[in-house]
């Protein structure tokens, strides 16, 4: 099981589908952290001090932070795809073979055509 936690703009239902695999996932909006305009490096900050790896679709920011400061407790980036259960099977795949996201980005691509 991994912690996670998600942007504001990351779909819920993908976020369902990763806690049916069991795993512990926290939305912003679940943070009292939705619609603030928190800039990029505060997301991770704030995922970083509660030992969450972050969950976004927002891969050019996320990718810069992680390149400045590896130090956080992972990063997930992931493409826009409109099969939620899908994503979250990859997500899921992705993180089950790790034993620790620790400085990790990891990238979620849809699968081609």
């Amino acid at each position: 099981m991994i912690r996670f936690y998600t942007d504001e703009n990351f779909p819920f239902p993908v976020v369902e589908f990763l806690r049916a695999f069991g795993h512990d996932v926290l939305t912003a909006k679940e943070a009292g952290n939705a619609n603030q305009k928190i800039p990029d490096g505060n997301v991770l900050i704030y995922a970083t001090t509660m030992e969450r790896t972050v969950l976004t679709r927002n891969r050019r920011d996320f990718i810069k932070l992680h390149r400045d400061n590896p130090e956080h407790a992972g990063i997930i980036i992931c493409t826009e795809w409109s099969n939620f259960e899908g994503q979250a099977k990859l997500i899921h795949e992705a993180v089950y073979v790790e034993e620790n996201l620790k400085g990790k980005l990891i990238r979620i691509n849809r699968p081609s055509k």
